[in-house]
């Protein structure tokens, strides 16, 4: 359970209450919440994506939680595993604020994985919320209620990493209904993890194909100035290219390359103890999130 010590309702009838979410078909009469009740008042994005995330769609969040951060702006996810707790935490270590928006009651951690983003947004300004009752455990039609408060509450909303039938794009339908900007990052199209990405760009969504371009778009659609970039220059041979277009076995990267098998192990020997790529259970390697966020060389 999180710490009780900060509890606070807002009626919407209260001066605090986020204008936002009566943009909603059925505002919340209530939201209750752990932290500061300021933390809602200031400009929000929502950073949304898979729960079984990859490691490029972790990098995808993390980065876009420090470009927001860099604009001054407040992260809001629903503190789910992979990238809404990568989004996350990376606001809270690049010195931001990050607002959880829970499916459960405010002072419930769920999933307890979760934990250490429940405390840290608490404990740095943030907050988390929910429109649930105090104390009630997960209830599956209680979160596309909370998907929903995640579009509301923000201008704009970054899908990092989304299949088809998800949460994730439930929460981009939401948005779009209600009129809000949606950012979608687009994947390799051999990955399933991306298909709903790529689908949102195909219908409309707008594409951002690179940090630069995020920060862009934050800075217009916001009206606000960035601070800092400290996005890295990542680098790579071959072999690292073809792992980024798709996570591959061996063999198939001594196709892709023209180099042989024995090369190509031992080359991913190599970076796999440089952290630069991972096995994959299924045998095959992929990129970790430290080389798509440029920790790290692969030249």
């Amino acid at each position: 359970m999180a710490s009780i010590s900060r509890r606070w309702t807002l009626s919407c009838e209260d001066e605090g209450f986020p204008a936002s979410l009566k943009d909603l078909s059925e505002p919340p009469e209530l939201i209750h919440g752990i932290g500061s009740a300021e933390a809602l008042s200031g400009p929000c994005i929502s950073i949304i994506g898979a729960r079984r995330a990859t490691p490029y769609g972790l990098a995808v969040a993390e980065m876009a939680a420090r470009v927001a951060v860099e604009c001054g702006i407040t992260v809001v996810s629903g503190g789910a595993m992979g990238c809404d707790h990568a989004a996350g935490l990376a606001a809270i270590r690049h010195g931001g604020k990050t607002v959880i928006v829970s499916g459960c009651g405010a002072d419930v951690i769920y999933p307890a994985s979760s934990g250490d983003l429940y405390e840290g947004a608490v404990a740095t300004g943030g907050a988390v919320i929910s429109t649930e009752q105090w104390g009630r455990g997960p209830r599956r039609w209680s979160f596309p209620r909370r998907n929903r408060l995640i579009a509301a509450l923000s201008l704009a909303t970054v899908v990092t990493e989304a299949g088809i039938a998800s949460g994730t794009m439930s929460t981009a339908e939401a948005a779009a209904e209600l009129d809000r900007i949606l950012y979608a990052i687009p994947g390799s199209i051999f990955s399933p993890g991306s298909s709903g990405t790529n689908r949102l760009i195909a219908e409309g969504a707008r594409v951002i194909p690179d940090e630069q371009s995020l920060g862009m778009s934050i800075a217009l659609d916001y009206g606000v100035a960035r601070l800092s970039s400290t996005g890295h220059r990542r680098s790579g041979g071959p072999l690292m290219s073809a792992l980024v277009a798709s996570p591959s076995r061996p063999d198939e990267l001594s196709e892709r390359t023209n180099e042989d098998v024995l090369t190509v192990m031992r080359t991913l020997t190599d970076y796999e103890a440089r952290g630069l790529v991972e096995r994959l259970p299924d045998g095959r390697y992929a990129p970790t999130r430290f080389y798509y966020l440029g920790h790290n060389d692969g030249s």
